[in-house]
């Protein structure tokens, strides 16, 4: 399996923190947040990786991270976003890299407590559609912000809300995801949604039509650390505290 992280975007959401730097080179406690991304995939087992990203400060990921040996990846590539297309156009520049393995895309400000080894170890099991991490969250609020899942009586994801007024469950979609090579074919499909970015959220509902999504429930802490300062430094609170990628 092939691990893509995801890290572009303007990072708008953490400003002015982010006007000098990509928001995944903030640190999170000790150290720069891309390097929990790069922590968990590799404990998953994953050790070719590939790095999107974009911006005027991309470059810096180089100096950081070099060819990824001191973090235990063998192989690391890079690729270039040139402008805000979204989470899906940004994982199909990942298409001749991942090739006709399964890939597993991990957003990078996602910082687990736990591990996501489970996840990738089921789906490399049966690597055909898709499979997604879910988290459970109490606060409505919170799930406003984010894609929910509707499930059917037979707990079956029947589909994904996106930032929904009335969430339909309790759980939200984490920002990482097990894909089997026909993403790639999925991707051109896609219309831009209404603020001209292709979503992932739309790539997830294409293989839930097809009857091909499975999901896991993630045990544990999960924080999306790029969706306020809030939450960034709640974030930091919690993994100064307890650490992450444990298990």
């Amino acid at each position: 399996m092939k691990g893509v992280l995801l890290a572009g975007g303007t990072g708008s959401r953490l400003h002015p923190l982010t006007r000098i730097t990509n928001k995944h080179l903030l640190p999170i406690y000790d150290r720069p947040m891309i390097s929990y991304a790069i922590e968990a995939v590799v404990n998953a087992g994953i050790t070719e990786v590939m790095l999107v990203t974009g911006g005027t400060h991309a470059g810096e990921f180089l100096r950081l991270l070099g060819n990824g040996h001191e973090f235990g990846i063998d192989r690391l590539s890079y690729g270039y976003q040139d402008r805000p297309g979204g989470i899906a156009e940004a994982l199909g520049l990942a298409e001749r890299f991942v090739g006709d393995d399964p890939v597993l895309v991990m957003l990078a400000d996602n910082i687990v407590g736990g591990s996501i080894r489970p996840m990738v170890e089921a789906f490399c099991a049966d690597p055909h559609g898709a499979r997604i991490l879910l988290t459970p969250v109490q606060e409505e609020r919170h799930l406003r912000h984010l894609g929910v899942p509707d499930f059917d009586d037979g707990g079956r994801v029947r589909g994904i809300v996106e930032k929904p007024a009335d969430p339909p469950s309790k759980f939200g979609v984490t920002g990482i995801y097990c894909y089997d090579a026909d993403v790639f074919r999925v991707i051109p499909t896609l219309e831009p949604s209404g603020r001209g970015e292709l979503e992932i959220t739309d790539v997830n509902n294409h293989y839930i039509r097809q009857g091909a999504m499975a999901f896991d429930v993630l045990e544990g802490f999960w924080g999306d650390a790029g969706e306020s300062i809030d939450a960034y430094y709640a974030v930091n609170d919690f993994v100064r505290e307890h650490g992450a990628n444990k298990g």
